[in-house]
């Protein structure tokens, strides 16, 4: 019997992205699946903590897979796969792995305390996207986007400890050392911008303060707060999403540790950039985050036109260091003071006036 055109199509996989590729697709099919017969189509919001870290786990972890699965899930590495690749640990996946690994505690913790673990629970936005777009439009877009397109992007973003795991340098360089610097402290950011916008949506819900709050997140939020709708302070006074810019640069630094290595190729003389190629993982999601935010940005335009249109205005989207730019505009303009006063309120504008 002639072998069927798919295992053709498999076995022109390269080795190491066999697994990967088969578990991403599994995935992929299920969680489309699972939406039809739910009814929910949040299946891949609610592994997405996960997934990175497993396709980075398995890059990382190269020599302790066998070359024939155990079950049917199991990771496993081919024969044909390159000896030396399964001999030794590569120091910089491993570190790549364990940023990685810190990075989904962060999520993991931050979607269970939300409750978006709860099978029953569905992102409110594709809520509203189905009441805006035709049946059959948004079960294309469940099928294509959601499904397929989301699991792909999170296999993505384990490719570089692949091209890392590749590199196989005997020691860490002094790139590595600066790079993990810069994704724990983003981190650490994230971690508190998650928990500012954590304890104001707490205080907008109940009016109380939460007791025993995370560094950072203990802030004195106002009637005039709640009645805003949306977190203007702390870190979000800086940046609209401060979460998503540090969600996207981690991702960015992460790309960043295969490409500035020293066992890295450099651009030729003719400007060759296929060097580059580690950044597309990055740069998908960039693409993702920003698209997702413009729709999320709509939501909240409606829901409160006047202030977040001030608030669009005064800070930036992402960069929190545009924020002063706008600010130095609206001044020039004489419309600084006004604008400050509905994004921040009546009482921030006049401590301003005191000092």
């Amino acid at each position: 019997m002639a072998p069927l055109p798919f295992s053709h199509l498999y076995q022109g996989i390269p080795p190491t992205l066999r697994w990967p590729v088969k578990f991403c697709l599994y995935n992929a099919a299920a969680a489309y699946i699972l939406s039809i017969i739910t009814g929910n189509v949040s299946q891949v919001d609610r592994v997405w903590t996960f997934l990175p870290t497993i396709y980075t786990a398995y890059y990382a972890l190269l020599p302790l897979w066998p070359n024939r699965p155990p079950l049917f899930f199991f990771p496993y590495v081919p024969e044909t796969v390159n000896p030396d690749l399964v001999q030794r640990y590569s120091p910089r996946a491993l570190l790549m792995f364990g940023l990685v690994f810190i990075w989904m505690c962060r999520l993991t913790y931050n979607t269970w305390r939300r409750g978006l673990f709860n099978l029953n629970d569905e992102d409110y936005r594709w809520a509203i996207l189905r009441r805006k777009i035709p049946t059959w439009l948004f079960q294309v877009t469940n099928l294509t986007f959601i499904a397929f397109i989301q699991n792909v992007i999170l296999f993505l973003l384990g490719l570089p400890t692949q091209v890392a795991a590749i590199q196989q340098p005997a020691k860490l360089s002094t790139s590595d050392y600066v790079l993990a610097a810069l994704a724990l402290v983003d981190i650490a950011t994230e971690f508190v911008a998650d928990n500012q916008q954590y304890s104001f949506q707490t205080y907008k819900r109940t009016g109380v303060h939460e007791q025993n709050e995370w560094p950072g997140a203990r802030i004195k939020w106002t009637p005039a707060d709640a009645k805003r709708g949306f977190v203007t302070r702390g870190l979000w006074a800086w940046s609209r999403h401060p979460n998503f810019f540090c969600e996207q640069s981690f991702w960015v630094i992460i790309n960043l540790f295969p490409l500035l290595a020293p066992e890295s190729p450099k651009l030729t003389a003719s400007g060759n950039i296929t060097s580059l190629w580690p950044l597309l993982p990055s740069l998908v999601l960039c693409s993702l985050f920003f698209s997702s935010t413009l729709f999320t940005e709509s939501i909240s335009l409606s829901k409160y036109p006047e202030a977040y249109k001030a608030y669009r205005k005064r800070v930036s989207m992402f960069v929190p260091f545009l924020t002063p730019v706008w600010g130095l505009l609206l001044q020039l303009q004489g419309k600084k003071e006004e604008v400050d006063r509905v994004v921040y309120g009546q009482d921030v504008v006049q401590e301003k006036k005191t000092q």
